[in-house]
């Protein structure tokens, strides 16, 4: 019988990789102080400083010379760009999300699932005075987004419940789902549709619409959706140029994949 040989992982890597792992789940702070990621990571402040001076030198961190606390480098920006554009999908999408956006005068995004999240992974903005905040880059719930709910309406009840058997639903407003057998009911009509609408359930006062891109195997591999304030995403808007828009331009990026359907 041969045993299964576990790799051995680089200590000090695994600790650069925490110390990201820090600012990417922490959403609403851009700065840590060296006494904050030593408790954050269980490490020694010495050991925590050393790692910080070594990507400071690089420019993957930065420090504010006011605060004296440390932020993330252009370096990562600049890496993840380039991650972003190696994907042919958003080369390919984009010119669809400009011609959403030109009919319908929203904020379009496209969007990957990835686990229990949703990362948006690039935006084309409408011309508008009251702009909702970019999500591009962020992870943020899919149980209660259109470009989440949309693909999880494809996954099957195994991996739903791999997903979220267990885990505590966050209450984000009142219209937020919290329960999976609430979820797993309403991602029945989202799959009848092939739709997906987030009625202020993630933000208040902010509706968005999503509809799948499929590949040549008609899976659901990215969705695109539309995002404004109720008072410009009403009901009629939704229905009579939100949907048809986003429907029309999904099947194009679609087909460009191989999707025949």
């Amino acid at each position: 019988m041969v045993s299964k040989v576990t790799p051995k992982l680089v200590q000090s890597v695994a600790h650069v990789l925490q110390l990201f792992e820090v600012y990417r789940t922490t959403d609403y702070r851009e700065e840590f102080g060296v006494t904050e990621l030593s408790k954050q990571l269980g490490l020694h402040k010495n050991n925590v400083f050393r790692l910080l001076a070594t990507l400071e030198s690089r420019g993957y961190i930065e420090q504010n010379k006011a605060t004296e606390n440390y932020r993330l480098g252009i370096e990562i920006f600049d890496l993840g760009q380039k991650y972003l554009n190696k994907l042919g999908l958003l080369k390919l999408a984009r010119p669809f999300m400009e011609k959403v956006v030109s009919e319908i005068n929203e904020s379009v995004y496209i969007g990957i699932l990835k686990e229990g999240s949703v990362v948006y992974l690039d935006i084309v903005e409408a011309m508008q005075t009251i702009k909702i905040v970019s999500r591009v880059g962020k992870d943020v719930p899919a149980y209660c987004t259109a470009i989440g709910k949309i693909q999880l309406a494809y996954a099957s009840e195994e991996e739903l419940n791999k997903i979220y058997m267990g885990a505590r639903l966050k209450k984000y407003t009142d219209k937020t789902i919290t329960s999976l057998p609430e979820l797993k009911k309403h991602l029945k009509v989202v799959t009848e549709n092939d739709y997906a609408i987030d009625d202020e359930e993630f933000e208040e006062s902010v509706r968005n619409v999503g509809v799948p891109i499929k590949n040549y195997e008609g899976v659901s591999i990215a969705a695109i959706s539309a995002t404004g304030p109720i008072c410009r995403m009403t009901p009629s808007k939704i229905e009579n140029e939100v949907l048809p828009a986003l429907k029309k331009y999904a099947r194009e990026i679609s087909k460009r994949l191989g999707y025949q359907g």
